[in-house]
């Protein structure tokens, strides 16, 4: 018996006999009256093979799902929803854990002892939902009553390999051969639907908050003005949108065009007219380095960056495009300049649900081998121009050990100070749940590393006065539960596209070196 059953109560004997204290029906009911002396029981349960009806497929969990989207349990509309006893020994494994994998545990642990502690004697046999569907528990085991010769040779197959994995294969094909309805293994673990398609049983990917394929690659759009239109713009600052234009989103930014050789880009305001982009020939945080948009999609993304009415942006962008390093200028202008409180950053390169205590020191040193691109940014920016019209800035002499590279001001990085004094914050994912930001610029790098729930976790911290910018790339994906189509910067970027206070910029031109640019492209 799993520490699931014991924290919901559920009692259980040899004979197959559940006692009434499950889920929590013991003791004083709802009416006050206590049943102290006797416990009444329960018909025994079935194995939950079989489908409460042969209209509609059979959906076989696997517990990445439900850890992926909780609420996933309403989205399958009239099918048959079956969650197998491993998922629920899985699911126990992470209830007690401080962070976002913990949380999706408990909320589904919530959820299903809510729907069958009303009706227990169906947990096995199904409940129905309003979609005409249904969802039960299939406590059967690989070892247990009747097997097909094809369950025979999995159990052959995978004889001294035990793992959850395969004995939710063997459920499945169990189920299969219990229900003329098709069944199917739903599933985010990549190397499991290999091995249900090695061994023929059908199995898919959770679709629900996939986004259209033609999303994340997307280039910006062109529109073909007469001259006098262009002409008109570049004067006014504004023009109405033109009748032949549909479909562009709030904040949304296009190139428009008359002729070859005469373009001017422009956003898409929220009024319903397109308007000039607002870009500083550059930028420049006290004496550091300025910094100055290098190319269309640079003075795109920092139009955005320094729009106070546009509250979440998001950024695609390949390896040195730009897009952590103009985030970052954009931040410390806007704070320095008094618009913000401070500077938020964090990057997700380990999981999110992952504490750091393996690390020893504070939590900016536990943080500071993943964070490094951002301390490059902040460097660089802060550091002081030492170039000049016509002079060519020397390179920073490295510490005697040869571990620090970067200039130094008073033994210190440049960047230290505003560490220091928590102008700038160096955040942990894993803490972020419960906070609430208010008058931040918040800067997550590699935002496509996160699950769709984590990135809703991020964007509904952000209270009034806050800015957040997701950046990242799409293409680049180490998360082995979301892919190009389904990670936390895409799935933001679908759902909020038509908020007036969301923008989008796709960054396609590399800036870091020809080199880089090269091996972005080709390798």
């Amino acid at each position: 018996m799993t520490d699931l059953q014991s924290d919901t109560g559920a009692g259980g004997n040899a004979n197959g006999t559940v006692q009434v204290e499950m889920f929590g029906s013991g003791g004083r009911n709802r009416n006050g009256n206590g049943n102290h002396g006797t416990a009444r029981k329960r018909p025994a349960y079935g194995n939950g093979l079989k489908a409460p009806s042969a209209i509609g497929k059979n959906f076989v969990l696997d517990t990445n799902v439900l850890l992926h989207d909780p609420d996933c349990l309403a989205r399958f509309g009239d099918n048959h929803l079956c969650i197998p006893l491993e998922v629920l020994c899985e699911l126990d494994k992470f209830k007690n854990e401080q962070s976002e994998r913990g949380a999706s545990a408990r909320s589904v642990h919530r959820k299903l002892a809510a729907l069958f502690s009303k009706h227990p004697e169906q947990a096995t046999s199904g409940i129905p939902n309003r979609d005409g569907g249904s969802i039960r528990l299939v406590p059967a085991r690989a070892t247990s009553g009747t097997k097909s010769a094809f369950v025979e040779e999995l159990l052959e197959i995978f004889r001294g390999q035990e793992s959850n994995d395969n004995h939710i294969l063997i459920c499945t094909r169990r189920i299969a051969e219990k229900n003329t309805a098709p069944t199917i293994l739903v599933t985010k673990d990549l190397n499991l639907r290999l091995k249900a398609l090695a061994i023929g049983i059908p199995c898919e990917d959770y679709q629900n908050d996939k986004v259209d394929d033609a999303e994340p690659g997307a280039s910006r759009r062109i529109v073909d003005l007469k001259a006098s239109e262009l002409q008109r713009f570049a004067s006014a600052g504004s023009l109405d949108r033109p009748a032949h234009v549909r479909g562009v989103s709030p904040n949304e930014y296009v190139l428009f065009q008359a002729g070859e050789k005469r373009t001017m880009p422009a956003r898409m305001g929220s009024d319903g007219a397109f308007h000039k982009l607002i870009v500083p020939d550059q930028i420049r945080i006290q004496r550091g380095t300025p910094l100055r948009p290098l190319n269309l999609g640079q003075q795109c993304f920092l139009d955005a960056l320094l729009n106070p009415e546009i509250t979440l942006v998001t950024c695609y962008g390949q390896a040195g495009t730009g897009k952590t390093l103009l985030a970052v200028a954009s931040a410390l202008h806007l704070t320095f300049g008094g618009a913000y409180n401070g500077v938020t950053v964090s990057r997700p390169v380990i999981p999110m649900g992952d504490t750091l205590g393996f690390l020893p020191g504070s939590l900016e040193e536990k943080l500071d081998p993943w964070l490094k691109p951002v301390y490059d940014a902040l460097e660089f920016i802060l550091a002081p121009d030492q170039g000049g019209p016509g002079k060519r800035k020397q390179p920073a002499r490295p510490r005697k050990n040869g571990s620090d590279a970067f200039p130094t001001v008073g033994g210190k990085k440049s960047y230290e100070p505003f560490l220091e004094s928590g102008l700038i914050e160096v955040e942990a994912l894993c803490y972020i749940r419960g906070r609430s930001i208010p008058n931040r610029f918040f800067i997550l790098d590699e935002a496509q590393q996160l699950t769709p729930l984590e990135a809703k976790t991020i964007v509904t911290r952000m209270a009034k006065g806050s800015k957040l910018v997701l950046v990242g790339d799409p293409a680049q994906i180490d998360n082995p539960y979301v892919d190009r189509l389904s990670n936390g910067l895409v799935y933001t970027r679908d759902r909020l596209r038509d908020e007036a206070c969301t923008s989008h910029v796709t960054l396609e031109r590399g800036e870091r070196s020809q080199l880089a640019e090269a091996a972005a492209r080709k390798m």
